[in-house]
């Protein structure tokens, strides 16, 4: 587990809501790496090592990447020197089971809970972003029942989370308002601010 005592931040939101770009921008901003839920699985297996045998395994096999997998591949990939003041994860937790084994991880290691940024974002806004990726897989009726099925899904671990450093985010504007908002919250959070290049701001409370 990391050993700088940076904050760890979590991006939730369903797909299309713009949580790789910021994820992007605020590793630029903070100087802490973002890890996609992606980037961790081909990590570890291009590591060559035993975990990293099992999830090729289980990849090659079609199979869904268990819970019990998902968070020994956190595990692994938090315990690398690039996360020592924090990171930024984009696709993990996706379970209430996966954000106890991460509050956990966290505990023990002595540091703070996650600040947990929830993108919120109108469902028509969401089927045009991706309908115009282009892809064969988001055609709108398609995108509209994954994105029915995520919210799903998301409801218990939004419930988790509640309360716990955790903010709704508006999500629909530009990518540099919704960065600005980002900054504007973390702005506030000293465990970061004392590890990473946070700019200054004020906060506007509603």
């Amino acid at each position: 587990m990391y050993a700088g005592g940076g904050n760890l931040i979590v991006l939730l939101g369903p797909p299309g809501a713009g949580k790789g770009t910021q994820a992007v921008r605020l590793s630029a901003t903070l100087g802490i790496p973002a890890i996609s839920t992606g980037e961790m699985l081909r990590r570890e297996c291009e590591s060559g090592s035993v975990l990293g045998k099992v999830v090729q395994d289980v990849l090659n096999s079609g199979q869904l990447v268990s819970d019990d997998l998902m968070n020994r591949v956190i595990a692994s990939r938090l315990r690398e020197c690039d996360c020592e003041n924090g990171c930024i994860l984009d696709g993990y937790p996706r379970t209430v089971s996966q954000a106890r084994f991460l509050d956990r991880l966290l505990k023990e290691a002595n540091l703070p809970r996650p600040i947990v940024f929830d993108f919120q974002v109108e469902t028509d806004e969401v089927v045009e972003r991706l309908n115009m990726r282009g892809r064969t897989d988001d055609k709108p009726r398609t995108i509209r029942e994954r994105l029915k099925v995520y919210r799903q899904n998301a409801s218990k671990l939004v419930r988790y989370y509640s309360g716990k450093q955790y903010y709704r985010i508006r999500a629909g504007g530009t990518p540099e308002e919704v960065s600005g908002t980002l900054l504007r919250i973390l702005s506030c959070q000293p465990a970061l601010r004392s590890r990473t290049a946070v700019p200054s701001y004020s906060v506007q409370t509603a």
